[in-house]
């Protein structure tokens, strides 16, 4: 098995993980329990308070480095969402879904399948931004409120897209490569794992919030706010066709985007860029339409507001994601390499140390390599421990005489669709802000569906494997 060292660190982050999660459960606020914890696990490490101390700040710089390419990009995205809409140019981009969007059980459907699309050809990242922009009124119209559009695309985006990963394939080469077979493999093994996965999250996530909206609860407990006003209000551009015309124009630049990034394979950080850049365009342009010689004054206002929006959102966000940073690479990073040269990280760790001290059958072996896949994305990552998941796959597939391509899908994913982005309350931001609802909220409403998925996927694998 793999060789694991756990050290009083491991121990540590392992208690205020469960700490967390018990704060979460009674909905508290974790933000002073995650500084606590870096405090404390910076003392354990490096015996020195002072260097704790700095560490606390070095963290949050680090977390806020690590978040600012999306903090930006929901950013910009909300300035030209904002432009857009007042222009009466979003009412454009959004008509010819009027006729096919009539209820909410569409809107959730046909919005979930959009988002997917998007994010396996450029990740879900920017595909959030573009779609929660053009979708949120519309969606909000037909009875489908702001949570249900960020549960959708959360699901079918940081969930199916993200997990599968079958046009860009970040992930099963990852993976692949570390079970030591082929992606292609991998790929194909992943199939049958990622449709159970795939469809009873969603039909159960869909199941919980039509409960909800039939009941009335869902307004109640989220207290959503209606934000359709802004789209009814006065539009800027009164020519029809000026506003068809740029709202044809905007959607050819970014298929162009699509275009560019499949040529040119641009993926994460890259395909964001593209994206984020070709907004500032159109954010110019639409401006100097829509506002004349007031366009420089209202660039300048729209972009204050939008980046305003976003470290709003992000900056409650920064503590928490400090904490689990440290359970990756960057605990080296921030304190000095204290932990062991074996380790690949303090959440990777435990995670291998689980594999071993679990018996070996193709059952056992199902259900450790999905809780492994899914302690890795505690992190927040969801990519940083799918590397050692591949690792176990292929040591329990030898040992098991069979089915290492089978564990290794699994193990993606449940180390994607947790750490991802559908569970880890950091990871779903870009969503939440999008669709301006609470991230621990949407996070919480995830976490049913996803656990009911998991149950499903890992029995589908051993009867795969049988």
């Amino acid at each position: 098995m793999l060789n694991v060292t756990l050290t009083s660190l491991h121990y540590i982050y392992l208690i205020f993980i469960f700490v967390i999660i018990a704060a979460m459960i009674k909905k508290k606020d974790i933000s002073l329990i995650c500084i606590i914890g870096i405090f404390i696990l910076g003392v354990a490490g490096t015996g020195s308070a002072y260097k704790s101390v700095m560490g606390v700040f070095n963290s949050f710089v680090y977390a806020a480095k690590e978040l600012m390419p999306t903090i930006f990009i929901i950013s910009i995205i909300t300035a030209m969402s904002n432009t857009l809409i007042e222009s009466g140019i979003n009412d454009e981009l959004i008509s010819p879904f009027r006729g096919i969007i009539k209820n909410y059980w569409i809107a959730y459907w046909l919005i979930g399948i959009v988002m997917m699309t998007l994010s396996w050809f450029f990740w879900p990242s920017p595909a959030v931004a573009l779609v929660g922009a053009l979708f949120l009124p519309l969606a909000k119209k037909v009875g489908l409120p702001a949570i249900g559009l960020a549960v959708t695309m959360n699901l079918f985006g940081h969930g199916i897209a993200l997990s599968s990963d079958y046009i860009i394939q970040a992930a099963p080469k990852l993976t692949a490569d570390a079970a030591g077979v082929s992606v292609s493999g991998v790929m194909s093994a992943s199939i049958p794992l990622t449709i159970t996965m795939g469809l009873v999250t969603t039909f159960a996530a869909f199941y919980f919030l039509r409960k909800d909206i039939r009941s009335g609860n869902i307004t109640k407990e989220y207290n959503i706010e209606d934000t359709d006003e802004a789209v009814t209000s006065e539009q800027l551009i009164a020519s029809k066709k000026l506003r068809r015309l740029l709202a044809l124009i905007i959607l050819i630049l970014f298929v162009l985007d699509i275009i560019i990034m499949y040529i040119a394979k641009l993926q994460g950080g890259d395909a964001t860029a593209l994206i984020g850049g070709t907004t500032v365009f159109i954010l110019s342009l639409v401006s100097v339409v829509s506002y004349k010689d007031r366009a420089l004054n209202k660039i300048t206002d729209n972009l204050v507001k939008g980046l305003q929006f976003g470290f709003r959102i992000f900056g409650v966000v920064i503590p928490i994601a400090a904490f689990f940073y440290l359970g990756d690479s960057a605990f080296n990073d921030i304190f000095g390499k204290i932990l062991p040269g074996s380790s690949h990280g303090i959440v990777n760790d435990l995670g291998a140390a689980l594999a071993n001290i679990v018996p070996l059958s193709s059952v056992i072996a199902s259900t450790t390599v999905t809780v492994v896949g899914a302690i890795t994305g505690l992190d927040g990552s969801g990519f940083s421990g799918i590397s050692l998941v591949g690792s176990i796959a292929k040591i329990f597939g030898t040992s098991i005489g069979g089915g290492v391509e089978t564990l290794t899908a699994l193990g993606q994913i449940a180390g994607i669709w947790v750490g991802g982005g559908t569970i880890i309350p950091w990871a779903v931001i870009p969503v939440a802000a999008i669709c301006g609802v609470d991230a621990f909220e949407l996070a919480k409403r995830n976490i049913k569906p996803v656990i009911i998925g998991l149950a499903a996927t890992t029995i589908a694998a051993m009867i795969i494997l049988i």
